[in-house]
């Protein structure tokens, strides 16, 4: 039997805005307005997925400067690949992220302080 955290990456991969949400991340960081166009779906949609996908690791959160000096948030995907075993009346499920780089990780450790 899957565990607690096994289904919710399940429930997470079977929801058809988190997919949108990862599939467009993908090709390049975006922010929220940008993922409510590519995903046909509210801010308020954009954002709960983006919590949901964070909270598993599958998303990199950067800070990013406008040129009129305003703050935003872009996200980019984490997740490569997940894999499902079933075998002998049991299933394993291994989930594969993409290294963060040391730059970008020390930079979101400054930003959470």
């Amino acid at each position: 039997m899957p565990d607690d955290e096994d289904r919710e990456v399940l429930a997470l991969l079977d929801d058809e805005y988190a997919r949108r949400i990862l599939i467009a991340a993908s090709e390049e960081p975006m922010s929220v307005e940008r993922l409510t166009e590519c995903c046909d779906a509210s801010p308020p949609t954009v954002y709960r997925r983006i919590d949901r996908l964070a909270d598993q690791g599958f998303l990199d959160e950067y800070q990013e400067l406008d040129p009129d000096g305003h703050h935003y948030k872009t996200y980019s995907t984490r997740l490569e690949r997940v894999a499902i075993e079933i075998a002998e009346g049991s299933m394993e499920m291994d989930v594969y992220r993409r290294d963060e780089d040391p730059a970008d990780r020390f930079t979101r450790l400054f930003e959470d302080l």
